[in-house]
């Protein structure tokens, strides 16, 4: 049975990302802030933000990059990071964005992987930055450093450099726009080719449900680089005339000031974040009177949590939604406007999309019921915000999508009579750390080559600030006297922040199938 959304279907513009943000400018928006920077106040208006894309579109085609080229953006959320985005795009390039927690050798390993050409990064940044393109071979010129550092470009070169935006022709619904790296379901991080009406369709798909205005003041904490507060923040916040407030990390005190001094009136949150507003004592008493909207992605969000959230926004619509990098990635909103949809849900379908439900054991089709709740069963989606597939990794892409483009999500959901899906439980492997995924496999591959580690399985398990943190289960080599303490420091030493082992457990063997699957449903029953 396909479920369809309960909305009408929308329009989905034949036209470039660029175009479809840009092309629309009047006289009224041209001096209406686009983006400001949080830390210091500096104001970028919308006229100032398509001239400065413009630019760097110009400086991009002129330094030979553009159709069929790869380049990396590495960077936290900053006014610069919209700018050099959409200039990239602009000059048709396809951008791939890296976590601004990632490793010199995790840079490496994407810079390679994508195939990209130059990487454009901040000073902050920079050693990782330096470390990732060393590995793969690139100059100091190909290395781009916004805020300056000596012997390689800045943005200010990008700015000045009088060069004309080039004019490019490519199919929308075939070029890709970016490649950001996702887990999927299961396995190691693969490169999700977006294109570009993949990204317009997501933002108009959104809209009817997340209404947005040139009123509207966002704080832009959840990183640009992560399809999230790519799509849903800095490009729906865009088409949409609002402000945008960066800041480069989440600071509570920094956030709770900015909400309170520019009057911000939509808050898009992961759930550690909205636990930080809902119980923090530093939120208590402040004046979030402005917020008329919370939305909770990314990470599983429960009814206690949005209850209490609510508590400290009395004004607020408390609400979430679902999606994934592969669904550009929204699938499931609850409506700013609706009523009686419980805030447990991830709501309903967005407009142009559909969903099945089957039964993973057999593969049945579930169907949705006239009243009441469904059984569970595996969520798959298929619209226009589906991505075309994983690159270079034909066997991942045909596991992922079905021959009619139905995509498989790896969560196991119900869905009740007036539409709204609940997510009940998961088969995907993959580890929700604050909203960041970490996939088990590639915590493995690490750990198998220590030399006093024999075997090595990862689940994720519940934790009540980050939601889920990566769990070691170790077989130590012959011999080895290895501590809990070697194992999490020589993890550490080697990844991002947030793919941390915080906890180890030795065991004499990990259980495996005939086939030497791990059978983490074992490891979970411990």
């Amino acid at each position: 049975m396909v479920i369809r959304s309960p909305h009408p279907d929308v329009e989905i513009p034949d036209v470039t990302i660029y175009d479809f943000l840009f092309d629309g400018l009047d006289d009224a928006d041209l001096d209406h802030p686009a983006v400001i920077d949080g830390p210091s106040g500096a104001v970028t208006s919308y006229g100032a933000l398509r001239a400065q894309v413009d630019a760097v579109a110009g400086a991009v085609a002129a330094r030979g990059y553009g159709v069929g080229d790869v380049v990396a953006l590495h960077s936290p959320n900053v006014p610069a990071f919209v700018t050099v985005f959409h200039g990239l795009l602009r000059a048709g390039v396809t951008v791939t964005t890296i976590n601004a927690l990632a490793t010199g050798a995790e840079v490496g390993k994407q810079l390679k992987a994508s195939g990209a050409r130059a990487l454009v990064t901040v000073s902050p940044l920079l050693d990782a930055a330096r470390a990732g393109a060393s590995a793969v071979g690139f100059g100091s010129d190909d290395v781009v450093v916004l805020d300056g550092a000596e012997g390689h470009p800045s943005l200010r070169d990008l700015l000045t450099s009088g060069k004309p935006a080039p004019d490019v022709t490519f199919d929308p619904a075939t070029h890709l726009a970016v490649l950001p790296y996702s887990s999927g379901t299961t396995g190691l991080p693969k490169g999700v080719m977006l294109t570009h009406r993949n990204l317009v369709a997501n933002v108009v798909q959104g809209e009817p449900y997340i209404p947005l205005g040139p009123d509207d003041v966002i704080p832009a904490v959840l990183p640009f680089f992560h399809i999230y507060g790519m799509t849903v923040l800095m490009n729906g916040a865009i088409y949409q005339r609002s402000t945008l407030v960066t800041l480069p990390r989440f600071d509570l005190a920094q956030y709770l000031q900015v909400i309170e001094d520019h009057r911000a009136t939509v808050l898009f949150v992961a759930p550690p974040i909205a636990l930080a507003l809902a119980k923090h004592p530093a939120a208590a008493g402040r004046d979030l009177s402005s917020v008329r909207i919370l939305m909770s992605g990314a990470a599983p969000f429960d009814e206690q949590l949005a209850a209490a959230v609510g508590r400290r926004l009395p004004a607020a619509r408390v609400m979430q939604g679902y999606g994934m990098s592969e669904m550009s990635p929204v699938s499931h909103v609850i409506p700013a406007g609706s009523t009686g949809i419980s805030a447990g849900s991830v709501g309903l379908l967005v407009p142009n999309m559909e969903a099945r439900i089957v039964d993973p054991a057999t593969g049945e089709e579930i169907h949705q019921p006239a009243e009441g709740v469904s059984a569970p069963g595996e969520l798959l989606c298929k619209g226009p915000n589906v991505m075309v597939g994983y690159l270079a990794d034909e066997q991942s892409t045909a596991d992922t999508l079905t021959r009619d483009g139905f995509l498989h999500t790896g969560d196991i959901v119900t869905v009740d009579a007036d539409g709204a899906f609940y997510v009940v439980d998961r088969l995907k492997e993959l580890i929700k750390h604050k909203g960041y995924q970490v996939a088990p496999a590639e915590l493995e591959a690490l750990l198998l080559t220590h030399p006093e580690i024999a075997d090595a399985a990862v689940i994720g398990v519940p934790d009540t600030e980050a939601g889920e943190v990566p769990k070691a289960f170790v077989v130590r080599a012959p011999g080895s006297e290895l501590t809990a303490d070697g194992v999490q420091s020589f993890v550490a030493e080697q990844v991002a922040p947030y793919k941390k082992v915080r906890v180890v457990e030795f065991v004499e063997a990990i259980p495996k199938s005939s086939a030497g699957k791990i059978l983490r449903k074992e490891l979970r029953a411990r």
